[in-house]
């Protein structure tokens, strides 16, 4: 039986279990984004939070328990560093995961983890309108209020004209 057994053995035993989750863990903190299995990807997210979490306070123990879990210097400081100025502010949610679809070769989910204040093309998008069930002015009607029209021509070619 396997009660209280919560988080998902990924089918490996427990060193290398650990050792693919530090390695997945640099790969994600040096290169910030990478492409995964769906379940590879949500184990990795519980493993990667609190250490980014422990990053914010920089101090020796801090490194110390960081270096411990990762096994690698450059990825420690690079986390201290770069990441930690970045999630100083956020209260945590550091890394998101989006579903890509499945794999062809054997139908596996797949799934790439980013972290999320270094993804530029979602920090970059507006945010569209919320639209309503109950709004009853047609799409044209709120465009045209949202941004009126300009008569003057831009450019001199058009001013000749």
């Amino acid at each position: 039986m396997r009660h209280n057994k919560k988080f998902n053995h990924l089918g490996r035993t427990a060193s290398h279990r650990a050792a693919m989750l530090s390695n997945m863990a640099v790969s994600l903190i040096m290169h910030k984004r990478i492409t995964t299995t769906l379940a590879k990807a949500k184990a990795l997210k519980k493993y990667v939070e609190p250490l980014i979490t422990r990053c914010k306070k920089d101090d020796t123990n801090s490194r110390r328990v960081v270096f411990r879990y990762l096994q690698d210097k450059y990825a420690v400081k690079e986390l201290f560093g770069e990441v930690a100025a970045k999630v100083a502010d956020r209260p945590g949610g550091y890394t998101r995961v989006i579903k890509l679809g499945t794999r062809q070769g054997d139908a596996a989910e797949m799934a790439f983890i980013e972290l999320v204040d270094f993804d530029e093309n979602m920090a970059k998008t507006p945010k569209a309108a919320k639209k309503t069930r109950r709004s009853r002015k047609s799409a044209a009607a709120q465009t045209e209020e949202a941004a009126p029209v300009a008569e003057a021509p831009a450019t001199e070619e058009a001013k000749a004209e």
